[in-house]
């Protein structure tokens, strides 16, 4: 009689929130807290399904636009940053606001706003559509030219070739941003790279444990949502790692039995927006068909954190000595 081999899982770790998510996250919380419902959110504060359906059924209303937002309400930006333009009109519409915008993300904002004032070219590597590229973009817009990939170097014209710089959309893949990169010095080998790596940390450190599962797994399952940039390049990584299958799940119940046919080890992460209750739910699932074993795949010790944005801060603060009948300080 033929052993059944041994089912198991490879666990990725760091996986799941980052430091500006986990800020946000809060900062929704904390903002319905002290002043209670609605408070409104400009475009989803995080890309993850889960965690915009639970702060809606706590009192955030989501919106597309500004101008969906009551005069005189609190509008809070989402991680992603928001473009000068919309902080006018919130100014414009008399609204309260607070700016959740991930202090990574702020950083590519200034760059862009430094280099600009510089009149460098500035070419930002990122995916048409996406929010933290409007945002970025919105910065310097006669500055910076998106490139979308390697394939876009072609298309990109510059006034001046000693004078052009590269930023990037913080939630890529490291080797596809990369390959935009070594693109561009071709074709300008003047090319200026950013004083500091763009790429988040977080982003990265998902990315490399994948990176050291995909060789070893028959199936990797990524957790998160499909407009997660993060999420969507971590099933590309782990493709390109060596995976033989890999997909992306908002739940467990969206996992198809079929994926698991002749498969005897699974790699499981979730991307940065990705809270662990949806990771505990998809390793029951999995318990369940056989895969008890569970092996942690380490890449990096993560202790980053961010403190709220300074509006929150300030309000809280002032709570805080009312209610201790002192002064804020």
């Amino acid at each position: 009689m033929t052993a059944t081999p041994a089912r198991r899982v490879l666990l990725a770790a760091p996986r799941g929130y980052c430091a500006g998510v986990d800020r946000a996250v809060i900062a929704v919380e904390k903002a319905l807290e002290q002043y209670g419902s609605p408070i409104y959110v400009r475009h989803e504060i995080v890309h993850n399904k889960y965690v915009v359906q639970t702060l809606e059924k706590k009192g955030a209303i989501f919106v597309d636009e500004t101008a969906e937002v009551p005069e005189g309400s609190i509008v809070m930006f989402s991680a992603h940053g928001v473009a000068p333009t919309v902080h006018a009109e919130a100014a414009e519409r008399k609204l309260a606001t607070i700016d959740a915008t991930c202090p990574l993300v702020t950083k590519v904002h200034k760059e862009a706003v430094r280099f600009a004032n510089e009149d460098y070219d500035i070419l930002l590597i990122g995916h048409e559509g996406h929010e933290e590229v409007i945002g970025t973009s919105g910065e310097a817009p006669e500055h910076i030219t998106l490139v979308d990939g390697p394939e876009d170097v072609a298309n990109v014209e510059v006034r001046d070739e000693s004078k052009v710089v590269w930023l990037s959309q913080t939630t890529l893949s490291v080797d596809e941003t990369m390959e935009t990169v070594d693109a561009l010095k071709q074709k300008f080998p003047l090319l200026v790279s950013p004083p500091s790596d763009d790429i988040c940390y977080a982003t990265q450190n998902r990315q490399i444990a994948v990176k050291r599962m995909g060789a070893d797994a028959d199936l990797v399952i990524v957790v998160g949502s499909k407009n997660s940039s993060n999420s969507v390049r971590l099933v590309e990584v782990a493709l390109g790692a060596g995976a033989r299958d890999a997909h992306l799940v908002d739940f467990a119940d969206e996992i198809d039995e079929a994926w698991l046919e002749g498969v005897t080890t699974v790699g499981l992460t979730s991307g940065a927006s990705v809270p662990e209750v949806l990771v505990e739910g998809v390793l029951e699932w999995l318990a369940q068909r056989g895969f008890e074993d569970v092996e942690i795949v380490k890449a990096a010790e993560e202790s980053i954190t961010f403190s709220l944005p300074k509006e929150l801060r300030r309000d809280l603060r002032a709570e805080a000595a009312q209610l201790s009948g002192g002064s804020a300080k």
